[in-house]
């Protein structure tokens, strides 16, 4: 019994789009790429504070859950933390909380910055307070945080108490 295999040609690869797009719609260069400007000129990068003021922010405002800060805390900062997101103002169903102004106090070998930022939502501006450490691994971490004051219980609060 002699089979006769036949093939029929393969048509050819179609050219990968991007989803839903039609053929030569694909973005060109590659993927991931930042627009660049001048040349020679590097994509700007955010000092340590404003990054620390942008995760504490999401985390105070729901947005990312408390656990994201976990490699990024040192002491109590991630109890301060705990305590801090439930309670908070910021997790409310009106406007988003948006990063207003940061600014820093350095200490004297520029291991550990008290940072301080103005947090708009909606016509309200709230205080945050934070303070990074430098660890030996050259990493900045959160040492502590606060909030319109609800990071600590404050001594006035125990001295009254029954």
């Amino acid at each position: 019994m002699n089979a006769t295999l036949t093939s029929t040609p393969s048509p050819l690869p179609r050219p990968r789009t991007a989803p839903g797009g039609r053929a030569g719609t694909r973005p060109r260069g590659s993927a991931g790429a930042r627009p660049r400007g001048p040349a020679g000129t590097r994509p700007r990068t955010l000092p340590p504070h404003t990054v620390f003021a942008e995760r504490l922010l999401a985390v105070l405002s729901g947005e990312r859950p408390v656990h994201w800060m976990l490699g990024h805390t040192v002491g109590d900062a991630y109890e301060q933390l705990v305590r801090l997101a439930p309670q908070t103002p910021l997790r409310s169903h009106g406007p988003r909380p948006v990063l207003r102004r940061c600014s820093v106090q350095v200490h004297a070998p520029q291991s550990v910055v008290e940072a301080f930022a103005s947090i708009a939502t909606g016509t309200r501006v709230r205080a945050m307070a934070f303070r990074l450490e430098r660890g030996e691994d050259q990493r900045w971490r959160c040492a502590a945080v606060e909030l319109d004051g609800l990071g600590t219980p404050s001594t006035h609060d125990e001295r009254h108490r029954p």
